[in-house]
């Protein structure tokens, strides 16, 4: 069977499709990735790697993430979206669509990052089943559960709450995001968050089980799928041999990274990681994205290390520092590690608080307020734990 896959955003937004991509390429099926990175990673090498045909559509994004990090840092969640379709998304609507369109014609089926409507628009106008992916089950009707930030009414009044989120999104977001169905000559679905954002046929949600309490009360064509890990860039990946070294010559580290993050707001990151360890007194390995700082270089009981797989230095680290991201999130458990949680924005908090009601993570640290004493009380606070020992 053909099946086309389509994902827009950051490295975050990328893996998980490519992991699914990996899985259909090894039943038997062919897949053809096609990615639109605001980062402007290129996959193209271990697509190669994978036997997956690929596209980068467009090649380059002109998009300031380290601008956009500062101009929206104390933005609400809507205004920050808002923000980022308009700087990174609208102006690449019609190549996307058009790319979308063309994926749609080559093959059986089509798979989209949630986001993708320019996709699920071209498969109802060529009559192709549409299936989609969603990270994060926060935005998941749920009557057991208030949406995320909203006070809990119970089951009988929460589904009040959920038609109210489908209101202030519809007020926000609708006139942009129909844009393409109106100029299709379509009527567009009535609700952004609830129809317009998610196949009505099934949407994968590609998260841990042990995170979706109450999901038998999800839609049905809602379906947790588990966590979408791509391993396997782990079997081209040998672990340097400064790092074993590093990692062999005292106790267990502790990892910090921001993830993709960390490309908009490098020297910050850097300069507070950096004085946390200072602080505590740890052993850190962390991910760098700062000239001043080279990968592979080590200074003190700090190792600098750039991109990798997280799950096999994870498993050698008493915890993490991140920002909460969907990927990282899951890496870090099922690494068997605690984590550390800052978060930038709201579905980042979210991720942060289902890792404390776990009691995989303390309170999380949101980065507008972040200092060095916090992060190193939090530091020597899971360092000297019996709960995370155990």
């Amino acid at each position: 069977m053909k099946i086309g896959i389509q994902t827009w955003g950051s490295n975050g937004d990328v893996r998980p499709l490519l992991a699914l991509a990996d899985g259909l390429q090894k039943a038997g099926h062919q897949v053809m990735l096609v990615v639109s990175s605001i980062d402007n990673q290129n996959y193209a090498a271990i697509c190669q790697q994978l036997g997956i045909c690929y596209r980068q559509i467009p090649e380059h994004i002109d998009f300031d993430m380290e601008g956009f990090a500062q101009r929206s840092f104390k933005m609400n969640p809507l205004q920050w979206l808002k923000a980022l379709l308009d700087e990174a998304f609208f102006p690449n609507e019609q190549v996307i669509f058009d790319a979308a369109q063309t994926l749609v014609a080559e093959n059986d089926y089509v798979i989209g990052h949630h986001f993708l409507y320019p996709l699920k628009l071209a498969a109802l106008l060529q009559n192709k089943p549409f299936y989609s992916v969603t990270f994060c089950h926060a935005a998941i009707a749920n009557p057991l559960l208030p949406p995320f930030s909203f006070p809990n009414l119970g089951r009988y009044f929460n589904p009040i709450s959920w038609k109210l989120l489908d209101l202030i999104f519809n007020l926000f977001l609708k006139k942009p995001l129909t844009h393409l169905w109106r100029k299709s000559g379509q009527i567009p679905p009535t609700n952004v968050l609830t129809e317009l954002l998610t196949s009505q046929q099934l949407n994968l949600v590609a998260v841990d089980p042990l995170f979706c309490h109450g999901n038998e009360q999800w839609s049905a064509n809602h379906q947790a799928c588990g966590f979408l890990n791509l391993s396997e860039d782990e079997r081209y990946w040998q672990m340097p041999d400064d790092l074993l070294t590093f990692l062999d010559a005292g106790s267990a580290p502790i990892y910090m990274t921001f993830g993709s993050l960390q490309q908009a707001v490098p020297e910050w990151s850097m300069d507070l990681f950096l004085s946390a360890v200072e602080q505590s007194g740890c052993r850190a390995i962390i991910q760098t994205s700062s000239s001043r700082f080279l990968a592979g270089s080590q200074q003190g009981n700090v190792y600098f290390i750039s991109k990798h797989p997280h799950q096999p230095v994870f498993k050698r680290c008493v915890a993490v520092v991140h920002h909460g991201g969907a990927g990282t999130s899951h890496a870090a458990t099922r690494s068997g590690c605690p984590s550390i949680v800052i978060p930038f924005m709201d579905e980042q908090l979210f991720w942060a608080r289902q890792l404390q009601s776990l009691g995989l993570a303390g309170k999380p640290l949101p980065a507008k307020y972040v200092s060095t004493d916090t992060l190193a009380q939090a530091v020597q606070n899971i360092q000297n734990s019996d709960h995370y020992r155990n």
